[in-house]
């Protein structure tokens, strides 16, 4: 694995149901306060209740003109605002550079129009709104489309791990001299489709989720969207914009164990942390705490924590997922970012809904705020299919 160039971050923008900006979701995930509840845009026909994290109304749409756009693509619009007015960046600068947008996605690729499907089996002729609106909502070209970028246009579809693989996809553009700046990340919406697919999955739980402990029964499914803004050197230079974290490595590996279980060994994780560690020219010791995928299923906290106990014995970690739910394809892009601001304070905060351990599990999460010391971390992501992609994460240096 050849040795990967620091990239630098310079903005970053997030929005889920715990708050509609990082500051926000920042401090809910220090208060470690949580309130799933029944989906409020579709009903199902369970006779059982599973909760879901959705973003509060006031975050979910924001474009008034323009083409009509999926909840998916609002989401990533409202991220990035934050994103580009963090980074110092106008809308109307970035066609002075080279700019490429890489956004991951699950939901957001998926053609789903449940009423349009049903509309057309009754032999009526449903209106082509929902039709023209998927074709509309690309993540990544309506992020293109609304800033109005030139640059390299990709969206990433990797089922769980779509959002970090977007950002190390990016961080290689700017590695490369591809592109001067890129806007990276991850976005995905409620869907009735998904919702009803881990149900049928039996790996949804009826109650707030609890990844890592005794006592875990399954996810809550989560929505929302994570974006940075990466840069290379000379342009954040050259406009004295402030770096906030560097992306110093990262690796990707699908050991294709099987569609939905992760590895019994965790093969392929083993592989992408040790691929991103090769490129961030750093050791499993430089690793001061790790973002874990931790969904709260027996299969995905059984697997990684025999991972994170081989690799990492003594490395404090976290799963956010018990505060945002699974957010599927921008999961992996929230939690790079929350990633780069708990390094950036200095601590961890508890693991939301951990509460017992589990005899059968060699390492468990943080349970208290915990103080973490060093100049790097890790966030990972495990995926249906055997996909693995971790993301070495450096502090920056306007810290």
């Amino acid at each position: 694995m050849l040795r990967m160039e620091p990239v630098s971050v310079t903005g970053m923008g997030c929005v889920c149901a715990a708050g509609t900006n990082l500051k926000d979701i920042l401090r809910a995930l220090e208060a470690g306060q949580r309130a799933p509840l029944p989906p409020s845009r579709f009903k199902s026909g369970h006779t059982r209740t599973y909760p879901v994290f959705e973003v509060p109304e006031h975050g979910r749409c924001e474009q008034k003109n323009g083409p009509d756009l999926s909840m998916t693509a609002h989401f990533a619009l409202h991220a990035v605002k934050e994103a580009l007015l963090q980074a110092g960046l106008a809308i109307s600068e970035l066609d002075a550079s080279r700019v490429g947008v890489c956004i991951g996605t699950s939901v957001g690729a998926s053609l789903n129009l449940l009423d349009f499907y049903r509309g057309t089996r009754a032999g009526q002729t449903p209106d082509l709104e929902p039709v023209h609106r998927y074709l509309n909502s690309n993540p990544a070209v309506a992020l293109a489309h609304a800033l109005g970028t030139t640059g390299p246009v990709q969206t990433v579809v990797n089922a769980c791990s779509s959002g970090a693989d977007a950002i190390g996809l990016a961080a290689s553009w700017i590695a490369q001299g591809t592109c001067d700046i890129v806007i990276a990340g991850g976005a995905d919406e409620m869907s009735e489709v998904t919702y009803n697919g881990f149900i049928r999955l039996m790996i949804s739980d009826q109650y707030p989720c609890r990844p890592f402990d005794k006592s875990r029964s399954g996810l809550n499914l989560g929505e929302g969207a994570g974006i940075v803004i990466l840069e290379a050197s000379a342009s954040r230079e050259q406009r004295n914009g402030h770096e906030l974290a560097t992306i110093l490595g990262y690796g990707t590996a699908a050991d294709a164990h099987h569609l939905t279980a992760p590895h019994p060994q965790g093969v392929g994780l083993k592989l992408a942390i040790s691929d991103a560690l090769d490129a961030a020219g750093l050791a499993a010791a430089d690793i001061s705490f790790i973002n874990a995928h931790g969904t709260g299923t027996a299969n995905n906290d059984t697997v990684e924590a025999a991972v994170l106990n081989e690799l990492f014995p003594q490395t404090p970690f976290i799963s956010t997922k018990g505060m945002t739910g699974h957010t599927l394809g921008a999961a992996g892009a929230m939690e790079a970012i929350f990633t780069m601001a708990h390094l950036a304070t200095g601590g961890i905060p508890a693991s939301a809904g951990f509460s017992e351990e589990d005899p059968t599990l060699n390492a468990s999460p943080a349970r208290l705020h915990t103080p973490v010391h060093g100049k790097a971390a890790i966030s990972q992501s495990l995926a249906f299919g055997g996909n693995n992609s971790v993301l070495v994460i450096g502090k920056g240096r306007a810290i």
